[in-house]
This record gives C-alpha cells, structure tokens and sequence, in this order.
C-alpha cells in the first residue's frame, strides 16, 4: 500500500523521508541502501522520492547535516546555561553529547558511524560543519587547560580519546539497560578526568583509593 506524500505539507513529507532514511542507512550502510529501500519503508513509489529529494546523496547529505546541527545545539545549550566548575562542565557537555547519539533518532548516529564512508561530495560538504564542531570541544579543552584544570601532555590526544570514548557507545550501549545515560556519562568522565587529564589526577587518585569512583 502507497502512501500520497502531496497530502502531506512539504516539510513533513521531507521530515518522514529522512527518519526513515537515517534508519535505514544506520542499519544498513549508505552503499547498500537504495531510493527504492528509502520508498519502501515510506510506503510510496520510488519515483515519489524525486519529488522531494534530487538524489540518495542529497538524503544522506541532509541526514549527516541534521545529525551534526543536534550535536552543536546540544553543545551550545550547554554552553549557555551551565555556571559549573571544570569536571561538571565537562560532564555536561559529554552528557548532552551522549545525549545527541540516543535521543535523537538516527540522525545523529548514522552522522557518527557512517560519515567516513560517504562519497567524496557528501564528505566535502559536511566537513566544514563538522570541524566547526570540533572546534568548539577543541576551544573548551584550550579553556580547561589555561584554568589549570586539565594537564594533558597533548589535548588534542586527549579530546579525541573522549570523543573515541562516547562515540563508541553507539556500538554496545543500550540506552534501555540497566544504565542510564546520566551513568554513563559519569563513568567515562570519571575515567577520562582522573585517569587522564585532571592536574590533580594524582592527588584524585589517592583520595579516590586508587582509581576513578
């Protein structure tokens, strides 16, 4: 059974093609997901599709620019309401970062797992939003670092160890286990601040009786 896309407004009918684009594309990779798969699971024609969206790469170019655009309004939230000291700074931002890869629907982590994989032009077109991203988690580690709160030997090592860290619960977590997200953004905050970065990580380490709490 089809379902008439034109009944729908404009902006819904490109909204319900994406969710279920994203979907697929997080489950089955961009390269083995076809216009006719995205009809599919909308329940319409093919030809449909080209009402709304000149080509797969124009979707998966949407889907990665969604997915990115929560991930810096989540950051920028953050950045806006939190008067906290360093560590619960930095715990919120990898919270809300979390935050972005699960209660966000696939956008965000078809953007994570799949960017590397896009064709040269989509890649070329989300980079610019995607290092502005990094630069903003690379301008709150510099900041870290001038208030004396984080003691890296190189923060660039050690932002992308955290980002390495929360990216990779997208492969394992399950936001409907016995942890929440609020845990695990402690756990890896716990680990990274004291194990990694924090300039009183020793001092942390002895009072903590040898380890991350």
């Amino acid at each position: 059974m089809t379902t008439n896309l034109e009944s729908e407004s404009p902006p819904a009918s490109r909204t319900r093609i994406l969710d279920r684009a994203a979907q697929l594309i997080l489950d089955k990779g961009f390269a083995a997901t076809s216009m006719r798969d995205i009809a599919s699971s909308v329940g319409v024609k093919a030809a449909s599709l080209y009402h709304h969206f000149a080509s797969k790469d124009e979707i998966f170019t949407a889907i990665l620019e969604r997915g990115i655009e929560v991930m810096v309004t989540a950051f920028e939230q953050v950045e806006a309401t939190s008067t906290s000291e360093a560590e619960t700074l930095l715990r919120e931002h990898v919270r809300a970062h979390l935050g972005s890869l699960f209660e966000f629907g696939p956008y965000t982590a078809a953007h994570v797992t799949t960017f590397h994989n896009a064709p040269p032009v989509i890649y070329d077109a989300i980079v610019p939003r995607r290092d502005s991203y990094e630069a903003m988690w690379a301008g709150l580690f510099d900041r870290l670092e001038q208030q004396g709160s984080l003691n890296a030997s190189d923060t660039s090592i050690a932002r992308l160890v955290l980002f390495g860290g929360m990216n990779s619960t997208i492969e394992w977590f399950d936001p409907a286990g016995v942890l929440t997200l609020d845990d695990l953004a402690d756990m890896i905050v716990d680990q990274f601040w004291h194990g990694v970065g924090s300039a009183n990580a020793a001092h942390s380490r002895r009072a903590a009786s040898g380890g991350a709490r």
